[in-house]
């Protein structure tokens, strides 16, 4: 399958400040989606801003076709246990509900999940609460914890972290 531009180097140049082309990319990929590994590809790159707008496409893609992220689970879970990159981090935090999981892989994604907490930027921690509320949906068992960490999100969090825990909450309790 010849491609006339490589996801890479439609999504490369500039710097972090910029989605650049990436609106372009999710059309591609929507349109071809057997391109979707080579997004996939482009998140374990060197290159942060190749990262960033590839996590920004992925996110983005997998939102309209979530399927298209299971035959990359592993890569995904490994990817959120690691990832130490902000922008990668809160795309992965919405994108790691979607995929269907077993019992390990849910509590893998939780405790990962519980860590982006504990990050250094508020949106990442604000994400990692609808990450958690993501996999509480699809998991009674979890729903008292996730609820309880929203409600202290909503007690103690940063502007943004109030905001989306009490939203969160308000679906939850649906």
């Amino acid at each position: 399958m010849a491609w006339s531009e490589t996801l890479a180097a439609m999504l490369s140049g500039g710097d972090r400040r910029s989605i650049g082309r990436s609106a372009a990319a999710v059309k591609l990929v929507l349109r071809q989606p057997a391109r979707f590994g080579e997004l996939m590809e482009c998140l374990s790159g060197e290159n942060p801003v190749l990262r960033m707008r590839a996590a920004d496409a992925a996110e983005k893609v997998s939102a309209k076709k979530p399927r298209l992220l299971d035959r990359h689970k592993a890569e995904l879970l490994g990817l959120l246990a690691r990832a130490e990159q902000i922008e990668l981090r809160w795309h992965l935090a919405l994108m790691i509900p979607r995929l269907r999981r077993t019992a390990p892989e849910r509590q893998r994604a939780r405790e990962a999940l519980e860590g982006y907490l504990d990050d250094r930027s508020s949106i990442v921690r604000a994400f990692a609460l609808e990450g958690l509320a993501g996999l509480a949906r699809s998991d009674v068992a979890l729903r008292p914890e996730v609820k309880q960490l929203l409600r202290n999100a909503v007690d103690r969090g940063t502007p943004a972290m109030r905001a989306r825990a009490r939203k969160l909450l308000e679906q939850l309790l649906d």
